[in-house]
């Protein structure tokens, strides 16, 4: 029994990071003009995240992908490679939301401010907020898009996507017991199926009817979903006030 009780510790523990897509599919290249992928320089180590364009000078994405300097790469499908499309911008400003805790990840939300606006073209556009009115339900099925790995060895340098279905809160509840928040907080991913967010995708957009519903945020070591992404529905007040204030303080 102690082994088994071992294994099953493990399965179950919440761990912080989040982000590959196993068991999705290369997406066609540039169908996705949102994407951002951002190359992470932190004191001890890089690291790589998944970001999504908000308007032509912000970037959203989870706060547990702050470090020492960001660089945003928007345009991009094979990142290793130097795409025509691509636009390479670095970070003026990195703005987490102020009651992000990083033990829990609650309100892991943060805005990029880019040193420059982008040029909008067709394989860089903005991916559209919901209103509050706009809720996903149990049931539905949405998209979690990224250049995270594609299984627990495998890494991939193309952007790759799955279709996730949203879960009732209670079950996430039941396997993250006080992490989880139901007001800021999804529960995504179907428990008997092998698609999910993993390492490398945390930041990245959950899509649901062509809105930006959820941001990948954390969830089992071993990537079994469901997962849990940041609602972004309910963070809409600080989103548009921090925009709003950061424009406010760019010099003419």
């Amino acid at each position: 029994m102690q082994p088994f009780l071992l294994l099953m510790a493990f399965l179950l523990a919440p761990q912080a990071e989040a982000g590959k897509i196993i068991g999705g599919h290369e997406v066609e290249p540039h169908s996705r003009p949102y994407m951002a992928f951002l190359q992470v320089k932190r004191a001890e180590k890089s690291t790589k995240c998944g970001g999504f364009l908000v308007r032509e000078d912000f970037v959203l994405t989870a706060a547990h992908c702050q470090g020492c300097t960001i660089t945003v790469t928007l345009g991009a499908h094979n990142i290793k490679k130097k795409e025509g499309t691509q636009q390479v911008i670095k970070v003026k400003e990195a703005i987490p939301h102020p009651n992000y805790d990083p033990d829990t990840k609650a309100n892991d939300i943060m805005l990029l401010q880019l040193e420059k606006e982008v040029k909008l073209t067709a394989a860089v556009s903005v991916l559209r907020l919901p209103n509050r009115r706009v809720m996903v339900k149990p049931g539905m099925v949405c998209r979690v898009v990224g250049w995270g790995r594609l299984d627990l060895n495998t890494r991939t340098n193309k952007l790759h996507e799955a279709e996730l279905e949203i879960q009732k809160d209670e079950l996430c509840i039941s396997l993250y017991e006080s992490l989880y928040n139901r007001t800021t907080q999804i529960c995504v991913g179907n428990r008997n199926k092998i698609q999910s967010t993993y390492l490398g995708d945390s930041g990245g957009p959950l899509v649901c009817d062509n809105l930006a519903q959820g941001i990948v945020s954390f969830g089992n070591e071993n990537g079994k979903p469901p997962r849990v992404e940041t609602r972004i529905s309910s963070f809409l007040p600080w989103i548009k006030r921090t925009m709003r204030r950061f424009q406010l303080q760019r010099p003419d």
